[in-house]
């Protein structure tokens, strides 16, 4: 792959990364056939009604000790999306998803690979969508489908559970070792996350509507997010992922906030309120300024949840209020929901798309359902409910943990996404993965809504899990 042009490393990485239009059609074609293949020729995967014998076997799949990256599931198996770690899996580390010190260690060995190696990717000034490994340490930088608007806010994520692994209450003394990893990671790359930070904020550019002004990142064209198929520029969820990654890069010390304040020509909070004014202009979150419609239900879509310790900051009545006025339409609005169900659609509609997403996969990222997405609404709305001291959310939080365990339980895994009839999502070129990986967050957000947790781990004393993981 030596030919490949406009290769790039850093003489201290064992990652070389590789860019470009020669590498970017390889990548290409990889992806085509991996995709293609799984939809084939996929073998059944492991089944069961139990939900404790289906975490446990994916707990197996996802963090095994010859799995090189932490990735979704089958068909993305075969490349790495960073932005993940922001979006998917942002709290792997949660002690109380662990099942015993083995699943400890892991969850911290497969993290700190997967760390390392996206910060090697932004060393090499490779942050891309994806990565899609060629072996030997050998990876292509591609972007699906546009440039990143949320990659460089997963690298961080990923970095701060290392981080603030030892913060929470735990049995396993594996979590101090992690904490300590992260510090000297965040050390040793802390000028290159800092450079790119940087890059990141003078790349947006002022936009005004209706004497609204505001700096956005997707002004000329689409910028990738977790919702990537969708073809719109303008659009919530990438630039509240900028904000976001703006606000942890300076609460982990990557870069001082009156430095991003100078580039940006304005505060922080005022080019957050900006964002929030330009977007909320009608009393609720508008997924997208290019939208055509300006019905609530046709205008907004599910990702405006954000990500954990992202965006929102439910104490600021401001932010309150459209949070739940656009929370309070999609749960009164039927079209969101898989009929008899509190499982939520991306959107109402399907969204604007590439010509290759319409014919291949329609309904991805519009009228299908994410359990993940559901999760993090779920979330938020706890968070809202937590600032505000009330409960107004909880219940339909709750709602929502149940169906997804329920069809966790009927479909044999955790689902990548449901069809609007609340089957597996598949198409004639697509079929959705059981996303082994996104099960703990589940966990997490299931404990904090009901106040205990959904499987209990027979975890022995203290003395041995020091001795287990020595």
């Amino acid at each position: 792959m030596s030919s490949i042009a406009d290769e790039s490393a850093s003489p201290e990485s064992e990652h070389r990364f590789y860019v470009g239009l020669t590498a970017s059609c390889v990548a290409n074609c990889l992806q085509t056939a991996n995709f293609l293949s799984d939809r084939l020729l996929r073998k059944s995967h492991f089944k069961s009604k139990n939900i404790d014998e289906l975490y446990r076997h994916s707990m197996d799949s996802a963090f095994a000790a010859t799995e090189a990256f932490l990735v979704t599931g089958a068909p993305h198996a075969s490349a790495y999306y960073p932005r993940d770690f922001a979006w998917f899996y942002p709290d792997v580390l949660d002690p109380d998803t662990i099942i015993d010190a083995e699943d400890a260690a892991r969850r911290i060995h497969l993290l700190d690979k997967s760390v390392r190696l996206m910060l090697g990717a932004v060393r090499a000034n490779t942050i891309t969508t994806t990565l899609i490994p060629l072996g030997r340490g050998h990876h292509i930088g591609a972007n699906y489908f546009a440039l990143p608007s949320d990659t460089l806010l997963g690298i961080l994520a990923g970095l701060e559970q290392l981080l603030t692994a030892d913060q929470r209450p735990s049995l396993f003394r594996d979590m101090t070792r992690a904490a300590q990893i992260g510090t000297r990671l965040l050390e040793d790359y802390r000028g290159d996350l800092r450079q790119s930070v940087h890059d990141l904020a003078k790349s947006l550019e002022p936009y005004e509507r209706d004497g609204t002004q505001s700096l956005l990142c997707d002004i000329r064209a689409p910028r990738s997010a977790a919702t990537d198929t969708r073809a719109e520029r303008l659009r919530f969820v990438t630039n509240s992922s900028v904000c976001a990654t703006f606000q942890r890069a300076i609460a982990l010390g990557v870069i001082a906030q009156n430095e991003i304040e100078a580039v940006l020509g304005r505060t922080l909070s005022q080019y957050k309120t900006e964002l929030l004014q330009l977007f909320g202009r009608d009393g609720y979150i508008t997924h997208s300024l290019d939208c055509p419609s300006h019905a609530p239900a046709s205008s907004i879509a599910l990702d405006f949840v954000n990500v954990l310790r992202g965006f929102w900051d439910l104490k600021n009545e401001n932010e309150r209020a459209l949070f739940a006025a656009t929370a309070d339409f999609v749960l009164n609005e039927p079209r969101f929901r898989i009929p008899n169900t509190s499982h939520f659609l991306v959107s109402v509609d399907n969204p604007l798309k590439k010509m290759i997403h319409r014919i291949a996969t329609p309904s991805y990222q519009g009228r299908s359902s994410w359990p993940t997405f559901n999760v993090e609404f779920a979330d938020r709305m706890l968070d809202y409910d937590e600032a505000g001291g009330i409960e107004t959310y909880r219940s339909h939080a709750q709602d929502i943990l149940r169906h997804i365990r329920h069809a966790t339980e009927t479909h044999g895994g955790y689902q990548e996404l449901l069809s609007e009839d609340g089957l597996q999502y598949r198409t004639w070129a697509y079929r959705s993965a059981v996303a082994h990986s996104w099960f703990p967050r589940f966990l997490s957000v299931w404990k904090r809504a009901f106040g205990s947790p959904l499987i209990r781990f027979a975890w022995p004393n203290k003395k041995a899990i020091d001795k287990a993981v020595k």
